[in-house]
């Protein structure tokens, strides 16, 4: 009997499976931006999988001949409560029934430069469990990044999360990330929990990794937020940012350890 914790979800195998390695996209309608997204990762399915895990989008950008068109290879929907960590559990839970040997993850807002792809899969076979994207390396970019979120990177998300880490993040809320099959499944890792529903996840990752001695890595991303308007985020600006900071300081206490 399967104790993974796992939301329910409906699952669309559009083309089999074809590489080691998938990349998972996180989305909830997202609109033309998920849908630039993956013109552009369809140059990349020779080396990836690109599997889209999506919280229940109602904007018809995922039509199922676009996701073809594009070389998708499978579409989940999620189908019960939760945000974004029960998504990850979702896309990551399907990545190990499909023996996959490692998982990219990034947003489908658009943000991300998607030709940083390479960057993780190397990290991957080259043995590495916990690939972090940073703007702050050499290689990496900041482009138009907001002022008030620069600052709580910089200042508090970062520093907290390296220490409780013991490890030297610079880009703790980059949700480009990679995770080895082995981070996955270790047995004192444990990632299908119910208590990982919003944020928990990443952090939980980046810090867990380093307390159990699993390699670590930066590469070299780059996400560009818009010049003007208003910040494309999910997050809310009083109620969500709440929400990140409790999520933070339980991280770094270790509350989510099993």
């Amino acid at each position: 009997m399967d104790k993974r914790e796992i939301p329910c979800y409906e699952k669309q195998e559009l083309y089999p499976k074809k590489n080691d390695y998938c990349i998972c996209v996180f989305v909830i309608n997202e609109g033309e931006k998920i849908q630039k997204q993956l013109k552009v990762m369809s140059s990349y399915t020779q080396l990836v999988d690109v599997i889209i895990a999506d919280g229940g989008s109602s904007d018809n950008s995922l039509a199922i001949p676009f996701l073809k068109e594009q070389k998708v290879t499978t579409l989940l929907t999620k189908t019960d409560s939760g945000k974004l960590s029960a998504q990850m559990r979702m896309a990551l839970a399907y990545a190990l029934d499909k023996e996959y040997k490692g998982v990219i993850v990034v947003d489908g807002n658009g943000k991300d430069d998607m030709r940083s792809i390479p960057f993780f899969l190397e990290a991957l076979k080259q043995g590495y469990d916990h690939v972090q994207g940073s703007r702050f390396i050499p290689g990496g970019k900041a482009i138009n990044t907001p002022l008030s979120r620069l600052l709580a990177l910089k200042l508090i998300h970062a520093p907290l999360i390296s220490l409780a880490a013991r490890v030297p993040y610079t880009d703790t809320t980059n949700g480009f990330r990679a995770y080895s099959r082995k981070l996955i499944e270790h047995p004192d890792m444990q990632p299908f929990r119910n208590i990982f529903n919003a944020y928990e996840l990443h952090y939980y990752l980046a810090i867990r990794a380093a307390q159990l001695g699993l390699k670590i890595k930066e590469v070299a991303v780059t996400r560009t937020y818009p010049k003007t308007g208003k910040i494309p985020t999910k997050i809310s600006p009083f109620k969500g940012n709440l929400l990140i900071l409790k999520t933070l300081f339980k991280a770094i206490l270790n509350r989510y350890n099993p």
